[in-house]
């Protein structure tokens, strides 16, 4: 296993960018936290949002939701700098709908290159894609902030009408039941969406191919709350299965098309990087 995390290491340093080197160094070589936060610095705008292609498959350097969503993933890692999370936080309110969500993209994503699925009209309708995970993951942080009040106001109002049918829109929910405070609502529907996900074909067996998430990808450490839903064999079957896919040159492949060979480049390193952090967390490094 240590020959895993030495080529994976290899393909970070050679590859990845500046925020998952530093994170990567972080996590795995005692590194600074604070070069973590200088490092996603620098895809903050003035507007207080994320963008310049934080989320690799939008190039737009304008503000969006999803880019907010990420630099949320960064700071919950590492200790979270209040001022950024503010300025995040007021950067949502201005794009709010009057449902009391973010749209799942805005309007200038269409300027500049993106993937295909990065879409939207003039007029984008509240999403509980992102707006749910970033709701969730500003709960874990503990911010106070009008917006999350309303935001959290609207994941419950639209929970009972949400079934789980497709698995980006499931794991921004997921991020939501996570670390909303109200736990025992959050249980509850937990046990339906994830009883749906499996009927509906979203946790995909062993030696699945294709664009699919896997146990792994819903429970990546034991302690996840979705770990319960799956069995010591699955999960021991799919890290098997994510040790031998591994690539020659020590990264993990993406499972989707990129625009650019950096944009597939830049999501190879993040890709490593969590598969580095599922295979330590579950005891395989």
């Amino acid at each position: 296993m240590n020959d895993v995390l030495s080529r994976a290491g290899d393909f970070i340093w050679r590859n990845a960018r500046l925020i998952d080197r530093h994170l990567f160094a972080f996590h795995f070589h005692d590194g600074s936290g604070d070069a973590v936060l200088q490092a996603l610095r620098a895809y903050q705008n003035a507007d207080g949002g994320f963008g310049n292609a934080l989320e690799p498959d939008i190039r737009c350097p304008d503000s969006q939701p999803v880019p907010v969503q990420h630099a949320l993933e960064y700071l919950e890692v590492v200790v979270a700098d209040r001022v950024m999370v503010q300025r995040a936080c007021d950067f949502l309110t201005t794009i709010t709908t009057d449902a009391g969500g973010v749209p799942f993209v805005l309007p200038s994503v269409n300027k500049y290159p993106h993937a295909p699925w990065w879409q939207t009209d003039d007029n984008p309708p509240a999403s509980l894609n992102p707006t749910a995970a970033i709701a969730g993951l500003l709960h874990k942080l503990g911010m106070q902030h009008q917006w999350l009040a309303r935001a959290t106001a609207f994941c419950w109002a639209r929970l009972p009408q949400f079934h789980a049918t497709e698995m980006h829109d499931l794991a921004s929910v997921l991020v939501f039941l996570r670390y909303v405070p109200d736990r025992e609502r959050a249980g509850q529907e937990l046990d339906r969406v994830m009883a749906e996900a499996r009927a509906a074909g979203l946790i995909a067996a062993a030696g699945a191919e294709g664009y699919v998430r896997k146990p792994l990808d819903w429970a990546p450490t034991p302690e996840h709350p979705c770990r319960r839903f799956f069995s010591d064999d699955e999960i021991n079957a799919h890290l098997d299965e994510l040790i031998a896919s591994q690539g020659e040159d020590g990264g993990w492949n993406i499972a989707w098309p990129a625009i650019s060979p950096a944009c597939e480049v830049e999501w190879r390193g993040w890709v490593t990087l969590q598969k580095l952090l599922t295979l330590r967390a579950y005891g395989r490094l």
